[in-house]
């Protein structure tokens, strides 16, 4: 099964990815946690050090790497670089105390236009995600970075689900609406929402009025022991009573598939 999640910045995508990944790897599946966020860091939601994470470079960033899988410094460049062994060797292993595992990949996020040109990375970073995506059995979770750029119509089709992350605010909403209508035009079939730091039942009433209750995957209150934990280097982000049950639904849809 692969989830993207995505939401404007600050709306809490990280945290939840972390979340969904770690009760996924509870229940005994293997997870690739992807961080294709390049503001934020799903590993220190994870629980990861900072100095595991300071040694752990984006992708993106690996400029040796990238000139070898998609092309030097000449004219030429790669357009379906090989790229079947970078997860093997570039994820890092999320230390758990049960069952199941994580592996977390930081890709970094798709360079926009400028003086420079960044076909290379780009390029590179798309055979990334197509390897992870198309590539692999394991369970995926994505934090994607603010828009769904990294994502193509191809890579799109193994997308099981997205699910969108939003605060019970008009622009977060209109925000999360936009970022939806997007990945239902490359594909994706399945698109949930998530309203996350909901303080009160007004806050609550207005989401509720903008998406069908058939869209709506959780509803996660305000709770300032994960704020205060998602602030704290090195400490996994604390667990939501909320996720679980967003968990057996991602299962079960899928598993009518």
């Amino acid at each position: 099964m692969k989830i993207a999640v995505a939401g404007k910045g600050g709306v809490g995508k990280t945290t939840l990815s972390a979340n969904l990944a770690r009760d996924f790897a509870a229940r005994g599946f293997d997870v690739y946690a992807v961080d294709a966020d390049p503001d934020v860091s799903l590993g220190a939601a994870l629980g990861l050090s900072r100095d595991t994470l300071t040694a752990v470079h984006p992708l993106v960033e690996l400029k040796d790497l990238v000139s070898e899988r998609a092309g030097g410094n000449g004219s030429w460049l790669t357009l379906n670089p090989q790229v079947d062994d970078i997860l093997e060797k570039y994820a890092v292993d999320v230390p758990l105390d049960g069952k199941g595992s994580i592996r977390l990949l930081r890709m970094g996020g798709v360079k926009q236009g400028g003086t420079a040109c960044y076909c290379r990375e780009n390029s590179f970073l798309g055979a990334v995600m197509s390897s992870v995506l198309l590539g692999r059995n394991e369970l995926v979770v994505m934090d994607m970075g603010a828009g769904i750029e990294h994502l193509t119509r191809g890579t799109a089709r193994s997308v099981d689900a997205m699910v969108v992350v939003t605060e019970p605010t008009t622009v977060s909403m209109d925000t999360a609406q936009v970022i939806a209508k997007l990945a239902r035009e490359i594909g994706i079939g399945r698109v949930f929402f998530v309203v996350n730091k909901v303080r009160n039942e007004k806050e609550l009433a207005r989401f509720r009025d903008r998406f069908a209750d058939a869209e709506i995957l959780g509803i996660i209150p305000f709770n300032e022991d994960i704020l205060e934990s998602s602030e704290e280097a090195g400490r996994a982000v604390a667990g939501d009573p909320a996720v679980p049950p967003m968990v057996d639904h991602l299962l079960e849809v899928n598993s009518r598939v």
